[in-house]
C-alpha cells in the first residue's frame, strides 16, 4: 500500500490495525485518506454506502469497511487562472 501523506510504499503483510502509522511520516494508516472507497465526491466522501459517516478523514477510525489504496496516489497539477482559460478556449474551439 501506499501512504496518502507522504506517498511512500508501505509493505503490509497482515490486517491493518486502528493505531498504525506509516513510518516515513507517523500519519494514521487505518483512516479514509488510504481507505479504497474514499472519494471526496460521495455521499460522507466514502463509496461504501453501508459505512458510518467519519468526521477526520485523516485520522484513525474503527471503520469496518476499510480496504488500503493498492495503487499510488496521484499528484494532482494545479493550473493558473490563465492556462486554465486556455484550457478552455482551446476544448470550445475560442480564440
Amino acid at each position: 500500500m501506499f501512504c496518502w501523506k507522504c506517498k511512500n510504499e508501505i509493505k503490509v503483510i497482515e490486517k491493518i490495525g486502528r493505531s498504525q502509522a506509516c513510518p516515513y511520516c507517523q500519519a494514521y494508516l487505518h483512516s479514509c485518506f488510504n481507505c479504497r472507497f474514499y472519494d471526496k465526491f460521495a455521499y460522507h466522501e466514502c463509496k461504501e454506502p453501508q459505512a458510518e459517516w467519519v468526521k477526520e478523514k485523516d485520522s484513525a477510525n474503527f471503520c469496518d469497511y476499510f480496504s488500503p489504496i493498492k495503487e499510488k496516489p496521484k499528484n494532482h497539477k494545479t493550473l493558473s487562472k490563465e492556462e486554465a482559460k486556455k484550457k478552455l478556449n482551446e476544448l470550445f474551439k475560442r480564440k
